[in-house]
Parts: structure tokens; C-alpha cells; sequence
């Protein structure tokens, strides 16, 4: 079923598609410059930045490379819950400066210590650097908290390629017991790489995020692999082992998001297998409403004022 968008969002995606049409017309090809890019321009409607008593650039310095994060607390001398934020951006585009306003909120918010990833992307970094990084973050953020105090629980949250990230290491967890996550808080999770869930196609144009971008994102993502069909479906977590050793879930999905009916059918198999769920869908929204806040801003409060719940009910 084709979502309804609300009237908050007509205008801007009046301009968006717009500016897609055009685009096509005059044969601009899609690169990830261009789409790192457009991305970044989001941030000019994100204007709200609140105020921390901790924020500090950090990060994990390796052999081979270094994975950038940044600390933001709002009582240093707390001891509070951790969360580790995965931006989003399709595997290619998203950085720590883009997502800083989202994660002053949480922060705020959640009443938590969150530590923002600035993993490795594609195409120059394909599948699986990025969930590599994160894997690392998850196994080592202690290091980087000499300066706040913290309690041992860690939450990790993140949207879009985000949400993918975060349920990939939810898998991986369950070979894995030394990932120790408590919970995950996905916001509309891409968890589906082979694109068969139905809203791909009813929300595939029009809503921002086309299904032809999502696909051009998979195949720099996955390069030649995009055409394994079977390496596709175990790297997707809604296909991947599923039991009640998964974390506790909050889901967000919006109805007028292509990636809409994946989020949903994860949280149902998540449940089905016992896994304790949370799902709230925003009816009139587009994916990434999260980095439209000027636009949406009841819509993306009310996301925080959810998330601060399932934070505080432990």
C-alpha cells in the first residue's frame, strides 16, 4: 500500500523531485560525491543543536587505519547508559558532523552517554568494513570514556544503513557472545539487501528515497557480490538467524518510506522468536525524516520522547 505524506513534507518533496526530474533530463549520472553531497544539504534543516556539558572528538586508532567518534554526555559525572549511534546514508554517504544535532537530542533526551561512529563507507570501503568498525566500537568504547562516567550498559542505535549496521552485529552476536549489546533502536532499518518486501515498490518513487537509489547504493556497497543472490540474503538480517538471544528492539518505520514493510516484518520475526518489540510507524512520514526536524519537528520529538522511554524501562 502506497503511503499518504503529510502535508508538513508536500513542499519540500515537491522540490525534491523536482530537482530529481531535472537531474534525469539533463543526464546528470549519480555519484557518490554528488550523493554525499545532497545528503550534507540536509543539514541546513536541522538548526536545533542543544547544548551538552560534555561533547569531545575521539576515536580508535588502529594498524591499519583509524575510526573517528565523537563523545557527547550531558552529565560527565554521571555514571549513565551507553549508546553507540551508527549514522545512516546508504553504506555511502553520512558523517559524525552531519548527525551531531541528532545526537545532542538523544543525548539530551535519553539522559545517556552516546558515542558517534564515523565508519568506513562505500564504494571505497565495501561490504563488510563498515559493520568491521562498528564491531570494534561496540568491543572497545569503554576506551574512549576516560572522562565520563558510565554504567556498563550499551544501546545501539541507528538509522537507515544505521538500523542495517545494528542488526548486523544483533546477528553477529549470537556467534559472537562477546558483543554484549542490551538493547538496539533501529529507525527505519534497511534489513532487507534483496528488495522483495512489497513497500520497495508502492513507495519506490516519489517519497525522496526511490528504489533505484536504494539498489544503486546495494551495488556499491556489495560490488560483484551484489549479483550472490545467496551471500545477498545471509548478509540481510531479516533473513539471517533470528532467536530470543537477540537484544531487546525499538523500531520506528514510516509509512511513506520504501524500506517501510522490511522494518516491519523484522520486528514481527523478532517477536515471533521471542525477542521483546517496540514498533511505532509515523504514518505521513518519508525515510530520513529524522534529518528534516525543522520540517517535522513534532514528529521527530516524538521519536526522542520514545526512545528516552525504552531507554528508561529497564
Amino acid at each position: 500500500m502506497r503511503g499518504i505524506v503529510s502535508p508538513k513534507l508536500t513542499d519540500f518533496l515537491k522540490q525534491a523531485n523536482a530537482t530529481l526530474a531535472l537531474a534525469r533530463e539533463n543526464n546528470i549520472q549519480p555519484s557518490p560525491e554528488l550523493a554525499r553531497e545532497n545528503l550534507n544539504k540536509l543539514g541546513a534543516l536541522m538548526t536545533e543543536s542543544v547544548p551538552l556539558a560534555y561533547v569531545r572528538d575521539s576515536g580508535w586508532q588502529l594498524e591499519d587505519r583509524e575510526i573517528p567518534a565523537r563523545i557527547y554526555s550531558p552529565s560527565p559525572d554521571q555514571a549513565l547508559p551507553v549508546i553507540l549511534h551508527f549514522h545512516g546514508g546508504g553504506h555511502m554517504c553520512g558523517s559524525i558532523a552531519l548527525y551531531d544535532p541528532i545526537c545532542r537530542h538523544l543525548a539530551a533526551k535519553a539522559n545517556c552517554v552516546v558515542i558517534s561512529v564515523d565508519y568506513r563507507l562505500a564504494p571505497e570501503y565495501p561490504y563488510p568494513a563498515g559493520v568491521d568498525d562498528c564491531e570494534y566500537a561496540l568491543s572497545h568504547y569503554s576506551e574512549l570514556l576516560t572522562e565520563v562516567k558510565h554504567t556498563d550498559s550499551v544501546t545501539i542505535i541507528g538509522d537507515s544503513a544505521g538500523g542495517a549496521i545494528c542488526s548486523s552485529l544483533s546477528m553477529r552476536s549470537l556467534s559472537k557472545p562477546e558483543l554484549k549489546i542490551e538493547r538496539q533502536i533501529l529507525i527505519y532499518p534497511s534489513v532487507d539487501y534483496t528488495m522483495s518486501s512489497a513497500s520497495i515498490e508502492s513507495n519506490g518513487t516519489g517519497f525522496l528515497l526511490e528504489a533505484t537509489r536504494v539498489r544503486w547504493y546495494f551495488e556499491h556497497y556489495f560490488h560483484d557480490k551484489i549479483r550472490d543472490e545467496t551471500y545477498i540474503r545471509q548478509a540481510s538480517p531479516l533473513f539471517g538467524p533470528i532467536s530470543d538471544k537477540l537484544p531487546k528492539t525499538l523500531i520506528f518505520t514510516a509509512g511513506c518510506d520504501p524500506l517501510r514493510d522490511e522494518g516491519i516484518a523484522y520486528g514481527k520475526a523478532l517477536s515471533q522468536a521471542g525477542v521483546a518489540v517496540e514498533h511505532h510507524q509515523f504514518d505521513g512520514m518519508i525515510h530520513a525524516y529524522m534529518l528534516l526536524h525543522d520540517l517535522v519537528t513534532e514528529e521527530c520529538q516524538t521519536t526522542y520522547q520514545q526512545i528516552a522511554r525504552f531507554m528508561a524501562n529497564r
